[in-house]
């Protein structure tokens, strides 16, 4: 996951992927998952499941949010930390699509490490997944193919429906 250049360093993001067939309805949820200072992903997979290895649960991330931790205390460090000790956490955690999921992952470590971004200081799933769906750019073309296609078409049929009934 971790690269050189710096348009795909993934390095101090939070990462995101579509959730088939979730997203193809609604395009602003998807998997989350946040990268250390490595950029090596780590993402809250299912019942005490955490991939730490880069390889999210859902493919290759097609979105990515920076965070500057130039003003954190602690910097790359605290951040790597805090990754850490959320996966710890949530490898011991059943997962609830709902309530415990891999936003609730990602905000943990977030809250852990005392990030305050984008005007936020207490992190949680909802912030953090229209923080995501407003602000992370696309890592490819595809990615946004992925993310907006299904939802187009569902819409252009509907849409084509109605107008014939």
């Amino acid at each position: 996951m971790s690269s050189t250049s710096n348009d795909n360093n993934l390095s101090f993001t939070i990462l995101w992927s579509p959730l088939p067939p979730i997203t193809w309805i609604l395009p602003f949820i998807g998997h989350m998952g946040i990268a250390d200072s490595r950029g090596v992903a780590s993402d809250f997979q299912g019942p005490y499941t955490v991939g730490d290895r880069g390889r999210m649960a859902f493919g290759k991330p097609t979105r990515a949010l920076k965070m500057d931790v130039g003003s954190l205390d602690g910097g790359a460090t605290k951040w790597d930390e805090a990754i850490e000790e959320s996966n710890r956490e949530y490898r011991g955690r059943m997962h609830n699509i709902c309530c415990d999921n891999c936003h609730s992952h990602v905000a943990r470590a977030l809250n852990t490490m005392g990030m305050k971004a984008y005007g936020i200081r207490r992190w949680d799933m909802v912030k953090l997944c229209f923080l995501v769906f407003f602000r992370a750019r696309f890592l490819s073309v595809s990615g946004f193919l992925k993310q907006f296609t299904p939802v187009a078409i569902f819409v252009l049929i509907l849409s084509l429906a109605s107008a014939l009934a």
